[in-house]
């Protein structure tokens, strides 16, 4: 016990390192909620461009200016999905750091959340992708067959009911996303992990400032798992009346 209190105090007490942990943890959570948000934002623009594209190839209601269009944007979404999800994570980072925001006039923090935003959108679409897919046809021909336009059938009937289905994956993502900033280091962030990192590098130990970054982690993945199994519960509660 003596031992671990001497670590604690040599690793966060002393010249106030606690700071460095706590510092990290704030930029974390920023990066991994507004990146959250954008990675929501860009999944559902492509998701709706797909799904509206598939939709179109069957119906074919469209006239010929719209459908070509709607297949070059079809086209670059997947692109972007190949390029997205067949690189890692790092390396975006590291080309958004060194090679597009070379100025440095963008700091560190806005430009994680801009590379874990995009990243984060690749897969988020695939989720809202899968979400309208699974919303009967006949919702649609209702929505429309009431004088809606596709749009706001999409924006009134569609996107509800999917998006309820998919938010519980949603909030798995973002757990996801809370991991993944770990990396932030890589393009000059005092993320987290780069707060201990930063400990261990004054104290020379490498055990107490990990197990106390590992330890936050877990924190904050329990707490937020536990977050998402109650809103499963209550949407599946919603269906049940």
């Amino acid at each position: 016990m003596e031992n671990i209190l001497k670590a604690l105090q040599l690793n966060l007490i002393k010249d106030n390192r606690y700071l460095y942990i706590l510092d990290g943890l704030k930029n974390t959570m920023i990066i991994t909620i507004f990146a959250t948000i954008l990675g929501i934002i860009l999944g559902l623009i492509v998701a709706l461009i797909r799904t509206t594209y598939d939709n179109n190839k069957k119906s074919n209601s469209m006239n010929s200016i719209s459908q070509v269009v709607l297949k070059i944007a079809n086209s670059l979404c997947n692109i972007y999905l190949t390029v997205i999800r067949g690189t890692p994570v790092v390396i975006q980072l590291m080309i958004l750091f060194f090679c597009i925001f070379t100025s440095r006039e963008v700091s560190g923090v806005m430009i994680a959340i801009i590379g874990f935003g995009i990243n984060s959108g690749a897969y988020v679409a695939e989720v809202f992708r899968s979400g309208l897919m699974s919303i009967d046809i006949g919702q649609m021909e209702a929505g429309r067959s009431l004088g809606l336009s596709y749009i706001d059938t999409m924006k009134y009937i569609i996107i509800p009911q999917a998006f309820k289905v998919i938010l519980p994956t949603l909030g798995n993502e973002f757990i996801v996303l809370i991991k993944e900033t770990s990396v932030a280091g890589y393009v000059a962030v005092q993320d987290l992990t780069k707060g201990g990192d930063i400990i261990r590098s004054r104290t020379y130990d490498a055990w107490t400032p990990l197990l106390i970054v590992a330890g936050i982690y877990l924190f904050l993945t329990c707490v937020f798992s536990i977050f998402v199994k109650k809103l499963e519960i209550n949407l599946r509660k919603n269906e049940r009346k």
